[in-house]
């Protein structure tokens, strides 16, 4: 499923080498967060496949979770060629985070 973080240096490598990276920050008292996980997985697995996924568990990691300003769960950010192009946070639609990710990914993918 997601990799999970274990540091701040971790994200930050990931961010530089990874051309698409989706980050989903949560918790683990998050019921929200425990429901919608498994569906933005599949929805990345399905439709973005070179799309990296990696779990924050913004409680663990604050430092991660604060130098990226996500202060609520659960909060998805997507990056490509290490620039945060999306943030979604809350109440998450997975079409609309479909529909966010298409352009840039296939602009990037598209060879």
């Amino acid at each position: 499923m997601f990799a999970e973080l274990q540091s701040l240096e971790e994200f930050s490598r990931m961010k530089q080498e990874e051309p698409a990276l989706l980050a989903y920050f949560s918790t683990d008292a998050c019921n929200v967060c425990k429901v919608l996980k498994p569906k933005v997985y599949e929805l990345i697995q399905d439709e973005f496949p070179k799309l990296k996924m990696v779990y924050v568990k913004s409680d663990v990691l604050p430092d991660v979770a604060g130098q990226h300003q996500v202060f609520a769960a659960p909060t998805i950010l997507v990056f490509f060629d290490g620039r945060e192009y999306i943030r979604k946070s809350r109440n998450i639609g997975l079409d609309e985070l479909r529909r966010e990710i298409e352009r840039p990914y296939s602009m990037i993918f598209s060879s």
